[in-house]
This record gives C-alpha cells, sequence and structure tokens, in this order.
C-alpha cells in the first residue's frame, strides 16, 4: 500500500467494462476504477452511477479515471480530484472500446439520458 490507506497501486482489474452495467444490460458515459479493489464502474454522469454505488456499499472513497490519457483520481469522502502513483495494469479501458458505451446499447438521445455533476 502507499501512503493512502485508499489507494493500492497492486490491485489489478479483472475487466475493462462496468460488469454492474452489463448485468442489467445498461450502458456507460465514463469509467472509473477503484483505486483501492480495482473494481471498474460507470461515471457519475451515467446513468447508473456504479462506481458512486460501490463507495457507498463498501466504503472505498477513491477512484481513478479508467479513460485513455486519463490519470486523476477523485475522492468521493473530501470531494477532491487529486493526482497519485501509477496504478497496476490496464489503467484505462482499451482504445478500441467506445466511451459511451458499450457498443450496441447506447441511445442516440444519450446526451439526454445522462447525470449532471
Amino acid at each position: 500500500m502507499t501512503e493512502n490507506e485508499d489507494i493500492n497501486p497492486k490491485a489489478v482489474p479483472v475487466t475493462t467494462i462496468c460488469l454492474d452495467c452489463e448485468a442489467i444490460d445498461g450502458w456507460w458515459v465514463h469509467l472509473r476504477r477503484c483505486a483501492l479493489c480495482a473494481r471498474i464502474g460507470c461515471c457519475d454522469s451515467s446513468p447508473s452511477k456504479h462506481a458512486a454505488a460501490h463507495f457507498a456499499e463498501t466504503g472505498h472513497p477513491v477512484v481513478q479515471s479508467f479513460e485513455p490519457g486519463e490519470d486523476w483520481f477523485w475522492d468521493y469522502r473530501r470531494k477532491l480530484r487529486f493526482f497519485g502513483p501509477k496504478l497496476a495494469e490496464p489503467r484505462s479501458r482499451p482504445l478500441d472500446q467506445p466511451s459511451p458505451g458499450p457498443t450496441g446499447r447506447v441511445p442516440d438521445n444519450w446526451r439526454d439520458l445522462t447525470h449532471p455533476h
């Protein structure tokens, strides 16, 4: 662990999609990665907000963007964006995986259905 007890740089994601969205045939705008257990969830702009739900359920407060080229962290508890250590690979969704996604499930009017944050 690092000096931040809410970040485990060695935790490895088991997938590159939001499994909670997958379970309900849902879709996401962007993906976030739990910095402690590496669970992938959808962002707060997504219809189901699974990353925030993971925090509420587990108490794991820190996520990192799981979008290509982004390496910022967000602490739900402190409502603070920050930069931290490099996490284990993969550190983002694959470039051929769309955002919003997944392919075939994103409605044409997706912008009208998202949550502002």
